[in-house]
């Protein structure tokens, strides 16, 4: 259970990554239609906010349980963190995401929409790696 929040760091910033540096840039150069490739990428981003939330969600419990999983002083560090990385999510899944289906200036609210997802990759990597130093340095 002492892993389980390194773990779930992990889940957070690997779906990330993958999503938004892998699959997503595949699925337009691979798809037949620029529409097709956006269409099932928003339903794809969708997915991930769920993932996001989740993960940031029980991390949030992990620190705050009367057993706590992390020692206090990560546990506070990484928590500003878990909690703006979640809200860039929902931000993007609910004031962003429909802009960009409604194709309401498309440009600026496809680049913000990416700034904010890059801002949530920074955060879960910043949580992952602050839960990452904390195992490595309990196994010194």
């Amino acid at each position: 259970m002492r892993h389980l929040p390194v773990w779930l760091a992990a889940a957070w910033w690997g779906s990330l990554t993958s999503l938004g540096f892998f699959v997503v840039p595949m699925l337009f150069a691979n798809l037949p239609t620029p529409a097709m490739a956006g269409n099932m990428a928003a339903k794809l981003f969708s997915a991930q906010t769920y993932v996001s939330t989740a993960c940031g969600l029980l991390l949030l419990l992990a620190f705050g349980s009367k057993r706590p999983l992390v020692p206090m002083d990560t546990a506070g560090a990484a928590t500003l963190f878990v909690v703006g990385g979640v809200l860039f999510a929902l931000l993007v899944e609910f004031g962003v995401a429909p802009r960009i289906v409604a194709r309401e200036n498309l440009a600026l609210w496809h680049g913000l929409g990416s700034a904010m997802y890059l801002v949530q990759w920074l955060c879960a990597g910043i949580v992952f790696g602050k839960l990452l130093g904390r195992d490595a340095g309990a196994q010194r």
